[in-house]
């Protein structure tokens, strides 16, 4: 009960948070039921239909999500499943190993390795031991863990120094109104990462939006009698925008006038505005459960993360695209409502994010039909997007689909672009009037072209493989065959074996073959001389392979190997012949 009320009210199996409580007790019952009642398939889902008929009149978002918690329950069993078998196997073996040694706790790397490639928690390993007699290392477990973190901190490693305070006082925000405002400078540091140095600002008041629910800060300069100053970045932090610059201004304490580009600005806020609209159209088309999950937008870039528990198809996506075109084409104005109790926003019909944290006041921002909590910058009017295309559509998590898009100047330039693509290619086929026919039949006749071309290949093989059998030498009552060919890879192992096929016992076939300048070296055994003469492709065509400067394996009884040194391949085959000593 617990897990499908948890996906019903949002939250997805991840590595984080509620999402790996549910993903933990998730995959403990996954791997008691694969050991103990031989479950190899995903079955926890098929149990939902029992649930819901038992339990979905007390808890209706049982019955009405309950597609979703299916699929989301069937993906992260078939996920785990994948690695379970090679996990436990090498518990096995670990364990056995213990056995062996006549120890009884296994080692804290190896449970470490067991949960960062395959997923296994700790519990779950430290489970599986104790029904086997073992304990875990826990204490080493920990310390790969830290060591772990310790090397991903290390790599975003970031020393601040220490805040130099100008002036006393707290950040105003004006950017919803202004993107232009006379402001000081109340406090500085410096800031080093990764060997690089900048320093960030916080102003009296700014323009500036900083990074917050996934729209990129703003850019621009701060100018003041004496300089300009380029602010690259604006980030979000103890809730006010910090201004980052490469440079301190000579006059710290200067008047200033902060001037955002206003250029990128209303790029980010018209793919922001866009995301809203996507989010009220994918409800339409794909239902309720449809949830955002995340989204990033900048200038140039809309990301949007939706759970739903399969692939949206072409003409969903096409669906969602015109409900968000139109409410473009209506040109909705920006209905904002500041400060609004909380009680009066959810009366609104305002949609929050489900896990986010508000306050007892909000931001209501509503374009026509949608309506959200929302503290970003938004285009005036759905009008000032332009236009709406989706440019993909993928998966990122069990239950969660990203959709990719473009707004406004960048799908124009999307437009020119496939303007001048298919211009080029109508020019390749003089001009043709219906482009998609003459493609169609150029197609088609190459793919005829590659059927006679395979059908020839083919036949040479045959004919090579042929003569080689009939060029064969007998040594101690084994065929002997060798060649040296100029074929292409594919030709070299099938040759070897139509060799093989003709000649099945005593058989010892090696094949040099140059294709591009790379040399190729390629040996088949029969299955006899493997078992009575004790030899082994792989291992001797390492050996050999040395003469191509090159290096291969392989079976018992078929091996290939490549190399550099086409000069070198005869000599290969020959030494071949002479490693085998018959």
């Amino acid at each position: 009960m617990l897990l499908p009320s948890l996906i019903a009210d949002g939250q997805l199996p991840s590595n984080a948070k509620a999402g790996y409580v549910i993903r933990r007790i998730l995959r403990r019952a996954v791997r008691y039921a694969y050991t103990f009642l031989g479950q190899k398939e995903a079955f926890m889902y098929k149990l939902l239909n029992v649930l819901v008929r038992e339990m979905g009149t007390a808890y209706p978002e049982l019955t009405a999500q309950r597609e979703l918690i299916g699929r989301v329950m069937k993906e992260e069993e078939d996920s785990f499943l994948r690695t379970l078998e090679k996990g436990i196997m090498l518990l096995n073996g670990a364990m056995d190993e213990l056995k062996a040694h006549g120890q009884t706790q296994l080692d804290g790397k190896e449970a470490f390795r067991l949960f960062d490639t395959y997923g296994f928690p700790l519990d779950l390993t430290e489970l599986i031991c104790a029904e086997n007699g073992y304990t875990v290392d826990e204490k080493q477990f920990n310390e790969e863990m830290e060591q772990q973190k310790a090397r991903a901190r290390n790599a975003a490693a970031v020393e601040n120094g220490d805040w130099e305070v100008l002036r006393e006082g707290e950040q105003e925000f004006v950017g919803y109104d202004y993107t232009e405002y006379e402001c000081h400078i109340l406090r500085y540091r410096k800031v080093t990462q990764k060997k690089n140095s900048f320093y960030e600002l916080v102003l009296d008041y700014t323009p500036f939006y900083g990074e917050m629910g996934g729209q990129v800060g703003d850019q621009g300069v701060l100018v003041s009698e004496d300089e300009t100053i380029n602010v690259i970045d604006t980030k979000r932090e103890n809730n006010q925008s910090v201004h980052i610059v490469k440079e301190l201004p000579k006059n710290l304490e200067a008047d200033f006038m902060a001037c955002v580009d206003t250029e990128k600005r209303d790029a980010s806020a018209a793919n922001h505005t866009a995301t809203h609209l996507l989010d009220y159209a994918l409800k339409q088309v794909l239902g309720e459960h449809a949830e955002q999950k995340g989204s990033y937008v900048s200038p140039d870039t809309l990301r949007f993360d939706v759970s739903h528990f399969q692939k949206i198809t072409d003409e969903e996506l096409r669906q969602v695209e015109k409900l968000v075109n139109e409410m473009i084409r209506k040109d909705y104005p920006m209905d904002e409502h500041r400060d609004t109790p909380m009680e009066e926003a959810k009366k609104m019909g305002a949609v929050a994010l489900f896990g986010e944290k508000y306050g007892d006041k909000v931001r209501v921002v509503r374009f026509g039909p949608s309506c959200e909590f929302c503290g970003g910058i938004h285009a005036t009017s759905t009008g000032r997007i332009g236009f709406f295309k989706i440019v993909g559509e993928s998966s990122v998590a069990a239950g969660v689909r990203r959709i990719e898009a473009m707004t406004g100047e960048t799908c124009e330039n999307a437009i020119y672009a496939l303007e001048d693509t298919l211009r080029d290619l109508r020019s390749m086929f003089n001009n043709a009037k219906d482009l998609k026919a003459v493609l169609t039949k150029f197609v088609e006749e190459n793919d005829s072209i590659k059927k006679e071309l395979e059908s020839f290949r083919a036949q040479a093989v045959s004919r090579a493989a042929k003569n080689m059998v009939e060029h064969a030498e007998t040594v101690n009552g084994v065929h002997i065959v060798k060649a040296v060919l100029p074929i292409d890879p594919a030709s070299a192992k099938d040759i070897v074996f139509k060799v093989r096929e003709a000649l099945p016992e005593k058989l010892v076939c090696v094949l040099g073959s140059v294709y591009e300048n790379r040399p190729l070296l390629s040996i088949m055994l029969s299955d006899d001389m493997v078992k009575d003469y004790d030899l082994n492709a792989g291992k001797i065509i390492r050996e050999a392979a040395k003469l191509i400067q090159g290096g291969g394996g392989g079976q018992p009884h078929y091996a290939q190997a490549g190399g550099k040194n086409a000069d070198g391949i005869r000599s290969a085959v020959d030494k071949v012949i002479e490693l085998i000593s018959l």
